[in-house]
């Protein structure tokens, strides 16, 4: 998997580039750097954690493939088996993406990829570190049906890589496309915090089981990003605990134990009776800015080097991932993810005021 994600980085980062360059042209920028460098170090974290949890990433799947496959593997050979492999990849991940925005427990680990307040592509390179952790028995079902680890693990890095170029406002509406395909104009519903658009449009590739299911909404207004309560910090374990400390502390001023545990399973927008918490009203949140403070020169430009060498020093690292021990891939995760801690610290430095744009852009 590392070295897939590897080898496909050039094609990413070429990407990148381009919608900035159309961006520019077009005199409608979607990106920011600090954003932008956010989220790249999210990316690289989720890397680093999926480097040192592979029992979750497919130790688990191979050993419930192993011990109670129900059909033989040969079943999924071929062009054929591969699609369907897709496809029961797909319908397991809308599953697993719709629990996580209506549970509280799994959308602490989904959040991180909603906290960019912009929508381009290095927004789909904001990935989850604990995502895959947690969201590991979803596709058990397909250990069972006797799906190979290798299609299970082609499937998924389909389903990932598909997902890379709908995050973008720089395609519109696609016609018949946005009726059976997850689009641009699909995901950028899902990524809004407008009320019509909350909860809504899970599916990876296919949006037909956002339709079967009741969850699909159509573009109709322009988008808010985000997340309802806005993470605004630039350091990259903030990003990561943020929810699970809101849980932490809402659990806390919950006296009965049973509004505790429902605190994990309810939405996360869920408040326990008597509980002294409120959401933030959706007429607000659609007004704020965007957050985005001032950083000097010198900050934003080392924040940028620190980030390209440790994209490489990582890069390195997770390319002899699988043969490195677990406490030298434990003591590399920790290396990165304090580099990852001094970019966002960089970011965080003051400098002279500038404009702030709103939300809607």
């Amino acid at each position: 998997m590392h070295d897939v994600l590897l080898y496909a980085l050039p094609v990413f980062g070429l990407g990148l580039l381009a919608e900035w360059a159309w961006g520019w042209w077009r005199r409608r920028q979607t990106y920011a750097l600090a954003d932008t460098v956010s989220s790249l170090s999210q990316g690289l974290m989720s890397q680093a954690v999926a480097a040192i949890t592979p029992l979750f990433q497919t130790g688990l799947y191979a050993s419930v493939h192993g011990r109670l496959a129900m059909l033989p593997g040969t079943l999924w050979h071929g062009a054929a088996g591969l699609l369907a492999c897709v496809v029961m990849y797909d319908f397991c991940d809308y599953w697993l993406h719709r629990a996580s925005h209506e549970c509280a427990f799994f959308w602490a680990a989904h959040a991180v990829h909603h906290q960019s307040e912009h929508f381009n592509l290095s927004t789909a390179l904001r990935q989850e570190s604990l995502y895959t952790v947690v969201g590991a028995p979803f596709f058990l079902p397909m250990a069972l049906l006797g799906v190979p680890t290798e299609q299970y693990a082609l499937a998924g890095i389909v389903v990932l890589f598909y997902q890379y170029w709908i995050h973008t406002e720089h395609i519109g509406r696609l016609g018949w496309l946005d009726r059976v395909f997850s689009t641009p104009s699909n995901h950028r519903v899902h990524h809004a915090v407008n009320p019509p658009y909350l909860d809504r449009n899970y599916g990876a590739i296919l949006v037909l089981w956002d339709r079967l299911f009741g969850s699909f909404a159509e573009e109709r207004e322009p988008c808010v990003y985000g997340t309802v309560k806005p993470l605004h910090s630039w350091n990259p374990l903030t990003a990561v605990g943020q929810v699970y400390a809101e849980l932490w502390t809402r659990m806390r001023a919950t006296p009965r134990l049973a509004d505790k545990l429902r605190v994990l399973w309810k939405s996360p927008g869920w408040v326990p009776p008597g509980a002294d918490f409120q959401a933030l009203p959706s007429a607000e949140r659609l007004g704020q800015r965007r957050f985005d403070p001032p950083a000097p020169r010198w900050a934003r430009a080392a924040a940028v080097t620190l980030l390209a060498l440790t994209g490489a020093a990582g890069g390195l690292w997770l390319s002899a991932a699988d043969d490195a021990g677990l406490l030298a891939n434990l003591g590399a995760a920790t290396a990165l993810s304090s580099a990852l801690w001094a970019i966002g610290w960089l970011l965080s430095r003051r400098g002279p005021a500038q404009a702030v744009d709103r939300a809607p852009g």
